[in-house]
């Protein structure tokens, strides 16, 4: 497995200091945040990305993940074609699309996901870099297994994929060893993230709010997802996402670091098991 980081909360990091940090705490590659305003934007994805890319393969690292921004849904998008060419020039392994977001109507609504899917594998088959979905929870289509095998069910594998999030598979989804079997054949890249459904005690109206907490502070069940990755023989990237957003740059590194460590050290025992 290739451990990669999300540098979304590396704010005012350069590329440069990126693989700098990257190269203090042992990580290998990057899970770009490719959004306004990062060193790599869809702007300037043309020029960037490449140049970015090879700063990377200097230090012996790579970006493994290009994450688009949230409202990248649609294949249409005025940078889309550009974004997957600059990727696919670039080496990097895999776009993840934005977020398709409920209202109403599911079906109906289900049918124009796939449709706009259908548009982006072409743009995978054309410039060879996978798209990928990441499983969220809230009322995006693809919040668990079940309902992200919804957009994948009858796709080419080699041009689509999933980005399971096990932290949000575990607070909205199945078992997380079913979870994980249910859209195994689709599984591209893992998100190694922990979280928390929080809510204030005696709301009687029952709201409550999702919070990311460091690694074994939430729900999910780490020594069962690292024996399925052990026993699946998954050799794909682990992308750390460390989405500490109180946390200054260097304290989300450090807590990278730390989140790195414990899970490595599951890693271990399980193939020792």
């Amino acid at each position: 497995m290739k451990k990669v980081m999300f540098t979304k909360h590396l704010e005012g990091y350069d590329i440069g200091r990126i693989i700098e940090s990257f190269a203090s705490i042992g990580i290998e590659g990057a899970d770009l945040c490719t959004r306004p305003d990062c060193p790599v934007s869809p702007e300037n994805c043309e020029q960037a990305m490449p140049a970015a890319a090879k700063q990377f393969a200097d230090a012996g690292m790579s970006i493994q993940i290009c994450t688009t921004p949230g409202d990248f849904t649609d294949p249409a998008i005025d940078y889309a074609d550009r974004l997957y060419a600059a990727c696919g020039a670039s080496g990097v392994r895999a776009i993840k699309l934005g977020y398709w977001h409920w209202e109403k109507e599911y079906w109906a609504f289900l049918d124009d996901c796939r449709t706009k899917l259908d548009g982006f594998e072409k743009l995978s088959a054309k410039h060879g870099v996978k798209t990928v979905v990441h499983n969220h929870s809230g009322r995006t289509m693809g919040l668990n297994a079940s309902a992200v095998m919804r957009l994948m069910e009858g796709r080419d594998p080699a041009h689509v994929g999933v980005f399971a999030d096990v932290g949000h598979l575990s607070v909205v989804g199945e078992p997380i060893n079913m979870a994980l079997d249910i859209c195994w054949k689709y599984v591209d890249c893992i998100a190694v993230k922990d979280l928390v459904w929080k809510k204030t005690p005696a709301d009687v109206a029952g709201e409550r709010s999702l919070g990311v907490v460091p690694f074994g502070m939430g729900y999910v069940e780490w020594g069962k997802v690292t024996a399925e990755l052990v026993a699946r023989k998954y050799d794909g990237p682990v992308s750390f996402h460390c989405e500490y957003n109180t946390y200054p740059p260097d304290a989300v590194l450090a807590q990278c670091r730390v989140d790195k460590i414990f899970f490595e050290k599951l890693l271990a025992e399980a193939g020792s098991n």
